[in-house]
């Protein structure tokens, strides 16, 4: 079934562009041109997807469709303001992309946005039965109910849509699918509040969904058919699931950011919430059961499973990039007194054995020195192997005190160390009575109290906000992206010392292979973090307060948090966490011309989430995007007056938000 919305009907018949064998394909609206881009050497040799030149002719646009692309750039639009404040209320796109042909000539198309769904909206499960998008659901998979108001009472759904995959299945068959099946795979981190308003963020165990996409094989139009909810509960639950990517053999790529500390879980009265929303009982959670990688595989008829892999690390997991490889992953750590992580699969794709290495820095650029000059050396301290399964059962059997000695205030006791926690001290050593035998003791705190271990074994502790991680894989390049660069990144306490920027920055990685670690063991990988940098035009720019209350420069990047890299179009996609943008921002940023490019800004309060770019499905190209939490932040009070009565229409009083994709727009 397609999900009905109040937009324009020219956007329900959506075209695409076809370019570069398969590089953007940006929907198209009607009257566009569905072949603009052929002719490049694409990838598909499926011939229903070329159209004749007469029938694209008859849409007035194809003046070049004889004529093969030679490139393609994103055009910017300026940001929106008050002008209009319509346009600070919705997802915003006036941004266009402009190809340039072998003859020299150029054409530019406008953008669009369009929405799949909203969540609350009501969608057809597998079975024909009605399911609310982004629907909550126990360890039974009953739905979760939000009872605060009891007149009103209704099943809890998320306000805040983030990681998504788009991806098909060989032999994919799902009943109401006319065109060609794709899934798309989106998780909900949380929810923003309850219906009395009160505050949700964690209390809730995050859902996961694919849906089945009709694509319309001449346009490459998507359209939802069916909505299917993961069954979690062999994986304990999923734990705030926030940045996602697919990986190279196809599966989506999860994430549990922000690992409850369990050695004061069991009496958080969060930590307890979330236990009896998922439970029924507030003491049945084990907190060793968060903080890991879940990974999401889609079967032919749209239903899949969840595998949790607990020995990549327990850290704040956000956006991890498994190299070409199909063994290396780089992670990021979404924490104040974050690592940078690795870890180098036993075998190829298959997640569920290998080493866990953490990086020791050594800064190359003038202590305290500007964000954008700041540069790092990278070697690699090895944490340990194991299969996910030992590090599970380990969870099941370990308390805190079997792996770690942890003392929240100067013992002054030197068997101790002081290391940084989440920006504060804490003093560790390895437990001295543990009831496990030294190597068990090891592994299990390398992997179960990873943060603490880390540290402990002398990695660099420094980064703050480290989120998405991409590749571009022709240059052997890695991008992470830094959201805010504060804390512990500042004082030089552990290893790194750089110039306070709030707006944040997106560090490159050299990736080489030849390396060793620690112990002087060569690293079974060519695809190894040698030096972090920061590329021209990817660090952003504090700012005095301005008239909209922007306190980072409008036409700079901040906060990035997503990050995904087209090889097709040499473009590297940033998307914003921003409290310091008022509307944040999805920028394009190509890597040979530097040029950083705003392509779509999100509704006011709002982060810009749920990117993937994925170069070719059946031909097409697909940029998609989400947002979450509109609304959420304190406004001046001229945008307070005209913007958020809007964002309460827009989107059900700020509890919905949009899981879309770009596309072109109609003349």
């Amino acid at each position: 079934m397609s999900v009905s919305h109040s937009f324009s009907p020219s956007l329900s018949r959506r075209k695409v562009i076809r370019f570069l064998a398969g590089v953007p394909a940006l929907p198209l609206a009607a009257g566009s041109a569905a072949t603009l881009l052929t002719g490049c050497g694409s990838d598909s040799n499926d011939s229903s997807n070329q159209y004749s030149g007469n029938s694209n002719r008859d849409n007035g646009f194809l003046d070049h469709t004889t004529t093969p692309i030679k490139s393609v750039e994103f055009l910017g639009m300026p940001a929106p303001d008050l002008s209009n404040p319509a346009n600070m209320a919705t997802v915003y796109v006036a941004s266009e992309l402009k190809a340039t042909f072998t003859d020299n000539t150029t054409k530019n198309y406008k953008l669009a946005y369009q929405p799949f769904f909203k969540t609350g909206d009501k969608l057809q499960d597998l079975t024909g039965k009605e399911i609310i998008a982004g629907g909550y659901f126990d360890i039974n998979n009953q739905p979760i109910m939000d009872n605060s108001v009891i007149a009103s009472s209704r099943q809890f759904f998320s306000d805040c849509p983030d990681g998504s995959s788009l991806l098909t299945v060989k032999g994919a068959r799902v009943a109401g699918v006319q065109g060609n099946t794709v899934f798309a795979v989106v998780q909900f981190e949380y929810t923003t509040k309850n219906l009395l308003g009160s505050n949700m963020y964690g209390l809730l165990p995050s859902p996961i969904a694919i849906i089945t996409l009709d694509q319309n094989p001449k346009t490459g139009e998507l359209n939802v058919v069916k909505y299917h909810n993961v069954d979690t509960s062999k994986a304990h639950g999923l734990w705030i699931t926030c940045g996602a990517s697919l990986s190279p053999w196809n599966s989506h790529l999860s994430s549990e950011e922000y690992e409850p500390d369990a050695f004061i879980a069991k009496n958080d009265a969060n930590f307890r919430a979330f236990s009896k929303n998922l439970y029924g009982d507030e003491t049945k959670a084990n907190p060793y059961h968060y903080g890991h990688m879940p990974e999401v595989f889609v079967n032919a008829d749209g239903t899949g499973f969840v595998k949790k892999h607990y020995n990549l690390g327990r850290i704040s997991h956000e956006l991890i990039q498994v190299m070409p490889d199909n063994r290396t992953a780089l992670m990021g750590d979404d924490f104040t007194n974050g690592g940078l992580f690795m870890f180098v699969a036993d075998q190829e794709k298959d997640l569920s054995a290998g080493n866990l290495y953490v990086a020791k820095v050594n800064q190359i650029s003038a202590q305290g020195g500007l964000a954008k000059d700041s540069e790092f050396g990278i070697s690699w301290i090895h944490l340990g192997h194991a299969t996910s399964a030992e590090i599970e059962a380990l969870a099941n059997l370990v308390a805190p005190t079997d792996m770690m000695d942890v003392k929240f205030t100067d013992p002054n006791d030197t068997s101790y160390k002081k290391i940084g926690l989440d920006g504060s001290p804490n003093w560790v050593k390895l437990a001295t009575n543990s009831k496990l035998p030294a190597d068990k003791l090891k592994q299990a705190a390398a992997f179960l109290e990873t943060h603490r271990y880390a540290a402990l074994q002398g990695a660099s502790m420094a980064f703050t906000k480290m989120e998405g991680t991409t590749v571009n894989i022709k240059d052997k390049i890695a991008y992470s992206a830094m959201s805010r660069i504060e804390k512990s990144m500042t004082t030089g306490e552990y290893d790194v010392k750089v110039a306070q920027l709030k707006s944040g920055a997106v560090y490159a990685h050299e990736l080489k292979g030849g390396q060793k670690d620690n112990n002087g063991k060569m690293i079974n990988s060519e695809w190894v973090s040698t030096r972090m940098y920061v590329p021209e035009g990817l660090a952003g720019e504090d700012i005095v307060k301005d008239a909209l209350g922007n306190t980072s420069h409008i036409d700079k990047i901040s906060c990035p948090d997503n990050l995904k890299f087209s090889e097709k179009m040499r473009t590297l996609f940033i998307g914003e966490d921003s409290c310091y943008h008022v509307n944040n921002y999805l920028w394009a940023y190509h890597v040979d011309t530097k040029k950083l490019t705003r392509i779509l800004s999100t509704p006011a309060g709002a982060e810009s989430t749920g990117l993937h770019a994925v170069d070719e499905i059946n031909g097409f190209t697909y940029i998609m995007s989400n947002f979450q939490h509109a609304g959420d932040m304190k406004f001046v009070p001229a945008v307070e007056a005209a913007v958020k009565p809007l964002l309460n229409s827009n989107y059900n009083n700020n509890y919905s938000a949009a899981v879309g994709y770009l596309t072109f727009k109609a003349n």
